[in-house]
């Protein structure tokens, strides 16, 4: 039996849902490893996920830093971003010595990461293979938010990963010491029987259009609840648990729903900001994209480029959101994408990472 670490960012409950999918499948494929979960934001949706698997072990660990967001913006505070990834990097070396006497304690002989840098550091100092599995670093994230020294400090930890596999959407240096495999979208699997009853809960004469509405569960938007999207006739929309918004027509996901992929698969529209956990699910389910627009965030940038460049989405200026009614041809439009071409490809990448753990 060979033991996984498996770091999480701790960065919203996208990485968390996506990690999920590949942790899944690595398990299926594969009756001799075990995965130790590292993370913290997003521990309990974890533990819910894997509650009945007895194969994976959780481990309460920050991991990174993510996004520092201004009040009621979906726009980055630079300075306080610039201070947090400054304490992260000076408290580095440290953590660094804890993860090492924990993967020491443990045997582990292989680390995944999506996408922290200090699972990838650890595995580097003990010469354990590292794997990093995402659409971005935190190194391309940050440019031109955070300074230069710390910039490099990022890039001197990703440069040592022994096989990198960038996602859809990436737009990254040749990461990966060993190989460097690049691979499209994926999600958790979608159930055809949960999407069709959550449709007819939410919208039981079945005459309505059914809107996902996601700007993620580290967003707080203040004035949300005023926008006239919500008074948009014949439909329906699905937002996270902690959005403050009451209307008749807003439907919130269970505060213990687990499998929130099944959400946006029922949708017939969804309408989120340009996170790639979102926008996999929708892609993998086949359902059209309206895109909100953060041109400061370059991550941001990658992601929409990829979508428009290959006919996955439609764009929307965050103030264009401020007036915007979803209409019938608003919805006809964004049905034209091209997004049922996809696959899921989470069993082939668990299949490619399989490889690199049985040849350890």
């Amino acid at each position: 039996m060979k033991t996984i670490a498996y770091y999480i960012s701790d960065y919203g409950y996208g990485h968390a849902t996506r990690s999920t999918a590949i942790i899944r499948e690595l398990l299926r494929q594969n009756e001799n490893v075990k995965i130790i979960i590292c993370h913290s934001f997003a521990l309990d949706f974890l533990q819910q996920s894997f509650r009945h698997e007895h194969r994976v072990a959780f481990r309460e660990v920050a991991t990174d830093v993510g996004y520092v967001l201004k009040e009621n913006s979906l726009e980055p505070d630079v300075k306080i971003l610039n201070e947090n990834v400054s304490s992260y990097v000076s408290e580095f070396s440290v953590k660094l010595e804890q993860e090492m006497r924990f993967m020491k304690e443990k045997n582990v002989s292989f680390v995944i990461s999506d996408i922290s840098p200090l699972g990838i550091a650890s595995a580097v100092a003990l010469n354990i293979p590292s794997l990093g599995l995402s659409n971005f670093t935190w190194y391309t994230a940050y440019e031109g938010l955070i300074e230069e020294r710390l910039l490099s400090f990022l890039h001197g930890e990703y440069k040592q990963m022994t096989y990198h596999f960038p996602l859809a959407c990436s737009n990254e240096p040749h990461w990966g010491i060993k190989e460097n495999q690049s691979f499209s979208f994926y999600s958790r699997k979608i159930d055809d029987y949960e999407v069709q009853r959550i449709r007819k809960e939410i919208d039981p004469a079945g005459k309505s259009h059914i809107i996902y509405f996601g700007l993620g569960m580290k967003v707080d938007i203040g004035t949300l609840s005023q926008l006239p999207i919500w008074q948009s006739p014949n439909c329906k929309f699905i937002v996270s648990s902690n959005v403050e918004v009451n209307h008749p027509n807003v439907y919130h996901i269970p505060t213990d729903a687990v499998e929130t992929q099944h959400y946006v698969a029922a949708a017939d529209l969804v309408l989120t900001k340009a996170g790639w956990g979102t926008i996999s699910e929708a892609v993998c389910a086949g359902v059209p994209l309206l895109i909100t627009n953060r041109s400061s965030m370059k991550e941001d940038r990658h992601t929409i480029d990829y979508l428009i460049r290959h006919q996955l989405c439609d764009l929307i200026e965050w103030k264009e959101l401020e007036s915007l009614v979803v209409t019938p041809s608003l919805i006809e439009t964004c049905r034209r994408q091209k997004i049922n071409r996809y696959k899921n490809e989470a069993m082939h990448i668990a299949k490619e990472i399989n490889k690199k753990i049985k040849s350890k």
